[in-house]
């Protein structure tokens, strides 16, 4: 909280007195025209309508000043009536007997009038400020508890009580400090305060207000710890789901990945085996075919292993982005190099990108391996004998690149399940890897401002459109 500063309170308690004075001013300067104004026409008007113009003043300041300027605003109504109205004029002596019953019934009816209108105007006000406080609270509480933000609490307390400012304070062993603040922070010593739990408060800086806001107050105070209580549970449960997510990634990362390792790693083991038993009498073609499976082998592992560094550095906000102008005819080049047909399929690559095409504006390294990974995939889906295309063209401001299949295709009510790690097709399963190419291909595009959208091949299949914008 902020330092305690002595002088606060002082200057509300100062400007207060001053508007007092004020009114009571005014109040002093309305009776001396009011008198003004009655002097040269007495000789025509009696007492008694002289009397009830000046208590018409006085029910006037009643309803507006208050009670006890009502009460002095009779007491000098009368002094002036005597001194101005009453012969021997210009003096408060008063020779006749039923006159001085006159002044003496005009300060009781005064009085007893102010008294009235002050009790009038204060039950109206407390009906007024029942209607805005049941409406007000109806606002707060009609929401249902996990969608009533605190500041929203906060906002209503501010408004409602004219303040500039207030705050929702918790203690603990250091003191007080605001867990919430709407408009200007908490101050030492604030217009109003009130208890909102055990160790929490509701505080807030203004003017001052009548003391029976304090109730109203106190029910706020227990709306912002409801608040409070909710928005905490809210995150809670965030971070529970957060965890549960993370456990269940695990769980199947470890599966997963303890069938995709020991298959390479058993397929290595036993080519190099073979090679190093000089027993067997391998020919020089059987020691090619196994140095080929050792090569294959390496190949996915270290596939793998990219794959689930790509994925860690996704999940974990860590991916490094660094987009430049990038030829995508040289990037879908590169890609397709280092992509081929999954063994015992024969399905080509048919490439339409212009080399005449603008640059687009994403990472080199981020967006070969995303072509990398949509072609993959869909070599893996495409049947024999049905090329895959690979097409691309500049829209407007944008570069779209597709690859297209025939195989199978997916339904539309999946597509976004191919997104999933370790999902394929509603399967868990690791029978064709770890499914992660078509995760990490929508991640490294977003990281780039783009976007990857599947939708149905005419005649059947999948296309994958890539969305880059053009170099700046």
């Amino acid at each position: 909280m902020e330092r305690r500063d002595p002088t606060h309170h002082g200057e509300r308690r100062r400007t207060s007195t001053g508007r007092r004075l004020a009114t009571a001013g005014a109040v002093a300067a309305s009776l001396a025209v009011l008198t003004a104004a009655l002097v040269p026409v007495r000789g025509s008007l009696s007492l008694a309508s002289t009397v009830l113009i000046y208590l018409t003043a006085v029910v006037l300041v009643a309803a507006t000043g208050g009670l006890r300027l009502a009460l002095a605003t009779a007491v000098a109504s009368d002094a002036l009536v005597n001194f101005f109205f009453v012969p021997p004029f210009h003096t408060l002596t008063v020779e006749d007997r039923d006159l001085v019953i006159t002044l003496a019934v005009y300060v009781a009816v005064a009085t007893t009038v102010s008294v009235t209108v002050d009790l009038a105007a204060r039950q109206r006000a407390a009906a007024a400020r029942s209607g805005v406080e049941a409406a007000l609270l109806a606002r707060i509480t009609e929401a249902p508890l996990d969608q009533r933000p605190l500041s929203a609490v906060l906002e209503h307390v501010r408004d409602t009580f004219g303040m500039t400012g207030a705050a929702l304070l918790e203690r603990d062993a250091d003191g007080e400090h605001p867990v919430a603040v709407a408009g200007d922070p908490p101050s030492a010593d604030p217009t109003l305060s009130a208890p909102a739990g055990e160790r929490l408060r509701l505080v807030a800086d203004g003017p001052a207000v009548f003391a029976a806001d304090q109730r109203f107050l106190t029910l706020l105070a227990t709306a912002a710890a409801r608040a409070l209580q909710a928005e905490r549970l809210a995150a809670q449960a965030a971070r529970a789901r957060e965890l549960t997510e993370i456990d269940k990634l695990r769980a199947a990362l470890l599966a997963a990945v303890g069938h995709d390792l020991r298959t390479p790693l058993a397929g290595i083991k036993a080519c190099v085996s073979s090679l190093r038993e000089p027993d067997l009498g391998l020919t020089d073609a059987q020691q090619a075919e196994l140095l080929a499976t050792v090569d294959a082998s390496a190949d996915k592992m270290n596939d793998l292993v990219e794959n689930l560094l790509a994925l860690s550095r996704l999940q974990v906000g860590a991916l490094s982005v660094h987009p430049r102008a990038t030829a995508v005819d040289e990037i879908t080049a590169a890609a397709l190099l280092h992509t081929q047909p999954p063994p015992g399929r024969d399905v080509d690559v048919d490439v339409d990108v212009p080399d005449d095409l603008p640059p687009a504006w994403a990472d080199p390294g981020l967006l070969e391996r995303v072509i990398a990974n949509l072609v993959a995939n869909a070599l893996d889906a495409g049947p024999p004998g049905r090329p895959v295309h690979v097409h691309a063209r500049q829209e407007g401001n944008v570069i779209r690149l597709q690859i297209t299949d025939h195989g199978p295709g997916v339904p539309a009510d999946q597509r976004e399940l191919m997104f999933t790690p370790f999902q394929r097709l509603n399967d868990h399963t690791t029978r064709h890897g770890l499914g992660l190419g078509l995760a990490i291909a929508r991640g490294f595009t977003e990281a780039m401002n783009g976007t990857l959208t599947p939708t149905d091949t005419p005649g059947g299949g999948l296309t994958m459109t890539l969305t880059l914008p053009t170099a700046p």
